[in-house]
């Protein structure tokens, strides 16, 4: 198999951004398609097979576009990058991850991804609209599509039926969907609705609320926790706790938005107060500016943010 090295002429900024800080993101490259990548003055020069050449070229192309467009590369880019090039690789159906839906879109984003990547335990903080479920979803639906996990399990608070799901008809599945459904509207919008399906009868896409978390090792597994401030203090300790070996968990909510009866019953507020700083726990905060729904999304945030200052200093 052929080892020919190829050149790519580059830009000076597109050469730096695929440098990366210290060598970090041509070596996350390199590890990605057992490649060698130089840059000799000019461009870059990828040295590899045939199949890890193209792939580790698709990203590096994608980075130096951004580059070149001066928006600022960061890891959480190219990890994108290179799950997008391990799907259009044949690694993955070419639709599992569409190109740009999981791109972040502003610094908050990139930071989250990043964070995401790099912790097994990682919290996501802020008003809706900020892509907090989505890119979650996002990155287990990429990590069980690699074989880097067995099972994307996604769990939240029933809080509308007070956890006790028996009244409504169907089995589990029929019965947690409808709190489901912005989830299932980001897999779908990942992955197409007959992947998801394939996954779902394979048992490998799994929901459930949190009261079905009880007594289980969740075990090389991507786990989301939704909506999470609805969650007692005691639930976010039995479900933090599920982690096992080779499992990775994402914690999302809005602090400001909790849904139960007791609202500084939260556990989510609580569980970030004592956890942050912890080694292999990360939190992101999202603010108004990361909001990348409708701009009247932005506006109205900032609004309720302005309201909830002006209460506090009363």
């Amino acid at each position: 198999m052929s080892r020919t090295p190829e050149f790519l002429p580059l830009s000076a900024a597109a050469v730096r951004a695929v440098s990366g800080p210290n060598g970090r993101h041509a070596a996350l490259i390199e590890d990605a398609f057992k490649v060698l990548i130089e840059t000799p003055g000019g461009g870059v020069t990828i040295t590899g097979d045939v199949k890890g050449r193209s792939s580790a070229k698709r990203v590096i192309v994608a980075l130096a576009d951004r580059a070149d467009a001066e928006d600022e590369v960061v890891e959480a880019d190219v990890r994108v990058a290179v799950g997008e090039a391990h799907s259009a690789g044949g690694q993955a159906s070419p639709r599992a991850v569409r190109k740009g839906s999981v791109s972040p879109k502003t610094k908050g984003q990139a930071r989250y991804m990043e964070a995401m990547a790099s912790h097994p335990l990682c919290f996501g903080l802020g008003p809706a609209g900020t892509g907090k479920t989505f890119l979650a979803v996002a990155q287990g639906a990429g990590m069980l599509l690699r074989g880097e996990v067995d099972r994307l399990i996604v769990t939240r608070p029933a809080v509308e039926a007070g956890e006790k799901l028996g009244f409504l008809p169907g089995d589990l599945n029929e019965k947690v969907d409808p709190y489901m459904a912005p989830v299932w509207e980001a897999l779908t919008d990942i992955m197409g609705a007959d992947q998801l399906r394939r996954r779902r009868e394979k048992l490998e896409i799994e929901v459930a609320p949190i009261a079905f978390m009880r007594g289980r090792t969740l075990a090389h597994a991507f786990v989301i926790v939704d909506e999470a401030q609805n969650c007692s203090r005691l639930q976010m300790k039995m479900v933090l706790t599920r982690l096992g070996e080779g499992a990775r968990m994402v914690v999302t909510g809005d602090p400001t938005q909790v849904d139960l009866l007791n609202p500084r019953d939260s556990g989510l507020a609580h569980a970030v107060s004592i956890l942050e700083g912890v080694e292999g726990v990360a939190v992101s905060r999202f603010t108004s500016a990361d909001v990348v729904r409708h701009p009247l999304v932005e506006r109205i945030v900032k609004a309720y943010d302005a309201d909830a200052l002006q209460t506090t200093t009363r």
